[in-house]
């Protein structure tokens, strides 16, 4: 009997922690952890941290988005997202909480594909709209086969409570240094505005290496989340994880008329 009861307590065990999303240490290297948000390694001195670095280049990322111009040849974003695509694992990487894709999801953008490779958060937000700094930033990142960059930006407020957010945040909190499994399939437009209307420009990305020539799609809508789920991700990212408006160098900043 007490044989038939530690077998028993064995597979129970054994089940229970079948069901748990697997927990990981994320694979990281000096170039992704002697850079921060505060002092000796804040922005300010990116450009000193890094080896080969863009970070002091004339075309960076976040700005303003002002004096932009309306292009009434930009169309609506080439968006082809499935409900179906498998939302692979979510990682405290020590700047932000990044979830990562598995292989579907993409855009096109002047006839070349984009894959959505992960997104990721900044508290609050990176880009101003019209000089105005919203709570919170998300940034989609899709790449191409020749490592160019397209860049999502959607920005939240506070509002109501987001059900997408729910499900997203019910694989957290995650240790730093930690990545969980998540391989479930997950649908990345329901976090994305109802209104399509966008602001593009060209520049960099906003983390070391900095690295230029990146296109900038920034949603002029907010989606909405509950003051709930931004304080969960303020406690689990670094305080005030956004890199200072960068000088904007006489790019140009374009608008939609929708």
């Amino acid at each position: 009997m007490n044989r038939l009861l530690i077998s028993i307590s064995v597979l129970v065990l054994v089940l229970s922690c079948q069901d748990q999303p697997k927990k990981e240490k994320v694979e990281t290297n000096d170039k992704s952890n002697h850079w921060s948000y505060e002092g000796e390694t804040g922005p300010e001195h990116w450009a000193e941290l890094e080896g080969e670095t863009h970070c002091n280049g004339n075309f960076q990322s976040p700005i303003n988005l002002v004096n932009y111009k309306v292009a009434e040849d930009l169309e609506p974003i080439d968006l082809h997202y499935s409900e179906k695509t498998i939302l692979h694992d979510v990682a405290n990487n020590g700047h932000s909480i990044q979830y990562d894709f598995e292989r579907g999801d993409f855009l096109i953008h002047k006839e070349d594909t984009f894959h959505l490779k992960q997104f990721h958060f900044h508290e609050p937000a990176e880009h101003l709209i019209e000089g105005v700094r919203y709570p919170l930033e998300i940034h989609l990142v899709h790449q191409n086969e020749s490592k160019e960059f397209v860049v999502l930006s959607v920005m939240a407020k506070e509002g109501n409570n987001s059900k997408p957010f729910e499900l997203l945040e019910s694989y957290l909190p995650i240790q730093k240094g930690e990545m969980k499994l998540i391989q479930r399939p997950f649908d990345i437009s329901q976090n994305l505005p109802q209104n399509r209307g966008y602001f593009s420009y060209q520049g960099s990305l906003t983390t070391p290496p900095c690295s230029e020539k990146v296109t900038w799609i920034v949603f002029k809508q907010a989606i909405e989340v509950s003051l709930e789920q931004v304080e969960l991700l303020k406690y689990l990212m670094p305080i005030n994880n956004y890199r200072d408006e960068q000088p904007q160098h006489g790019r140009a900043v374009y608008s939609t008329s929708f």
